[in-house]
């Protein structure tokens, strides 16, 4: 429930926008298992690629570097390790892209809904002019995915989704995956190199040496690439997550009005829990839950509409709560 210590959020400044009246009531949804999906071109495009580049990576080290090798347990020990990796990246990045970041809910700052907040007197409660929603602290809107998202860390089109309170896990879970099959790519063409220099390089693949070449150089930039971007990612949401502050307030720099949490309990509040190795599974959820829907309707008069300067007043009988941009 918002309090006055709740700190300043953008608010819109045309008039007509501020009346709960405006708002449409949110839509029904009857189907319990709807997929989030976000219908961007851009984001779907770069999920497209980030799949090609994983399949990409493991054609080359089955079938150019791991199935002409002569070393039967080298070729079964590491093809094994970078298949179930790349499946984790992979399953991470499913979840991350179609799991519900947390989204507010659309086009609740309605009447009945302020109402059945039940706010006491100078309470104040923030409404998103883009989205026609009740802003809870520390949400902000995503102008891709067209709603407010709670604990928004940033939007990546590379997930084609916004990294939120419900889906941070598996986008720190597909970084970590695609930062180790980098490495172990990598360290595999590294090897190879060696083993083809040693040996002649017709024997070394199945293709010839100037396919082979290009091929593995190609597997090397692009291992070098995303292992450099998603090791900066990972230890990035890491850090946000031990801090309880997320991208969008700490480039704001905006002063923390919550209580933080520790980093270890961040770390399971996150993660699902103290530490097991459900933590690694893209298949285990968070701790974070929907905020609830069906509250019990207070009495309390709502009186909207009113600009006065820049500041969009929502006034309870007994006490005027209100908000500034900050």
């Amino acid at each position: 429930m918002p309090t006055p210590s709740h700190r300043y959020r953008d608010i819109e400044r045309t008039a007509e926008y501020l009346q709960p009246e405006k708002c449409l009531p949110p839509p029904v949804d009857n189907s319990m298992d709807k997929v989030w999906f976000i219908k961007d071109g851009c984001g779907i495009a770069c999920a497209i690629v980030t799949w090609f580049l994983v399949f990409y990576a493991e054609f080359v080290v089955i079938f150019v570097m791991l199935l002409p090798s002569k070393d039967l347990v080298y070729s079964t020990i590491n093809g094994i390790i970078f298949n179930i990796l790349a499946f984790l990246a992979l399953a991470s990045h499913l979840r991350a892209m179609i799991t519900d970041p947390g989204a507010v809910p659309k086009g609740n700052a309605t009447k009945e809904f302020i109402e059945s907040l039940q706010l006491k007197p100078g309470q104040v409660v923030y409404k998103c002019p883009k989205c026609c929603s009740i802003k809870p602290d520390r949400a902000h809107h995503c102008s891709v995915c067209k709603r407010c998202i709670r604990k928004m860390d940033h939007h990546c089109p590379w997930v084609n989704n916004c990294v939120g309170e419900s889906n941070q896990k598996f986008f720190v879970l597909f970084t970590m995956y695609i930062a180790l099959i980098s490495l172990h790519a990598l360290i595999m063409v590294g090897f190879h190199f060696l083993y083809c220099f040693e040996e002649d390089w017709t024997k070394c693949s199945s293709f010839s040496p100037p396919t082979t070449v290009i091929l593995l150089i190609l597997l090397c930039f692009e291992g070098l690439l995303f292992l450099i971007f998603t090791a900066v990612m990972f230890g990035t949401q890491v850090h946000s997550i031990c801090t309880d502050e997320t991208g969008i307030e700490r480039l704001k720099k905006e002063n923390p009005t919550w209580e933080k949490t520790s980093s270890w309990d961040g770390m399971k509040q996150a993660f699902g829990g103290g530490f097991s190795p459900a933590w690694f599974s893209p298949f285990s959820g968070t701790l974070y839950h929907q905020v609830p829907q069906d509250i019990e309707t207070g009495k309390g008069e709502i009186v909207t509409g009113r600009l006065e300067g820049h500041v969009e007043v929502i006034e309870i009988r007994g006490g005027i709560g209100h908000c500034t941009n900050s």
